[in-house]
C-alpha cells in the first residue's frame, strides 16, 4: 500500500467535503495529528477507521486504500452495452452502463458475460400487436430457473424479473433493433437474436 497515494486521496476527499483536519478527526474520535500524518503519507488509517472514512466521504474502502479516485470513462450513451450483475446470495439483479465496482451482500460482483443460447435455453419469439411475445420451456423450479429477461435498445433497457414457479412467457414492446438477453440462475447470461 502506498501511504502517499492514500494520504492524497484522504486530503482530496476532506477538501471536497469542506472539512478541516480537526472536523474530520472529531468525526473519527481521533486527534487531528493523525489526519495530518495520513495526508503527508507518513501513516495510514487503522483498519477499524476505514468503514467510518468510507461512510463520511461516500467512497468505497477499496478506492481509499488504492489511492485512486479516477472517474470511469463515459459510456457513449448506448444502452446496448449495459452490463448485468446477479448476486449469488440474494438474487438481486443490478446493471451498469460502464465500468463499475458493484457489490451486494458484502461480495464484489463481476459482470455476466453473454453467450448465444444453447440447446437447453431455447426461446420461441413471435411478434404480436407490436410486442415481442416470448415463450420458453425452461425449468422454473426454485433451484433452476430463468431469473430475468432484458430488452436493450439504444436509449433504454427494459428488464423483466422472473421468479421460480412463474409461467414460461414474457412480453416486450418492439422498438427498433434491440438486443435480447436473459439470465439463468445456474448457467449465466444468454443472448437471443431477434
Amino acid at each position: 500500500m502506498n501511504y502517499e497515494k492514500v494520504g492524497s486521496v484522504i486530503y482530496q476527499l476532506r477538501k471536497e467535503s469542506a472539512m478541516t483536519q480537526q472536523e474530520l478527526a472529531d468525526k473519527l474520535f481521533i486527534s487531528n495529528k493523525a489526519i495530518s500524518k495520513w495526508e503527508r503519507g507518513q501513516g495510514c488509517p487503522d483498519v477499524s477507521l476505514l468503514r467510518s472514512l468510507s461512510e463520511i466521504f461516500g467512497v468505497n474502502i477499496e478506492k481509499i486504500l488504492a489511492g485512486d479516485l479516477a472517474p470511469n470513462s463515459a459510456d457513449g450513451g448506448n444502452m446496448k452495452r449495459a452490463k448485468f450483475y446477479v448476486c449469488p446470495m440474494c438474487g438481486n439483479i443490478l446493471t451498469a452502463t460502464g465500468d463499475a465496482e458493484i457489490s451486494c451482500c458484502g461480495r464484489r460482483l463481476e459482470p455476466l458475460v453473454s453467450r448465444p443460447a444453447d440447446a437447453e435455453h431455447q426461446l420461441h419469439v413471435e411478434v404480436i400487436e407490436d410486442d415481442y411475445y416470448i415463450t420458453f420451456a425452461h425449468e422454473m423450479s426454485k433451484d433452476h430457473f430463468l431469473n430475468f429477461f432484458a430488452y436493450l435498445d439504444y436509449d433504454r433497457v427494459t428488464l423483466i424479473r422472473l421468479y421460480p414457479e412463474q409461467g414460461g412467457e414474457v412480453r416486450f414492446p418492439k422498438r427498433g433493433r434491440g438486443k435480447l438477453l436473459f439470465g439463468c440462475s445456474k448457467d449465466g447470461l444468454f443472448s437471443w437474436k431477434l
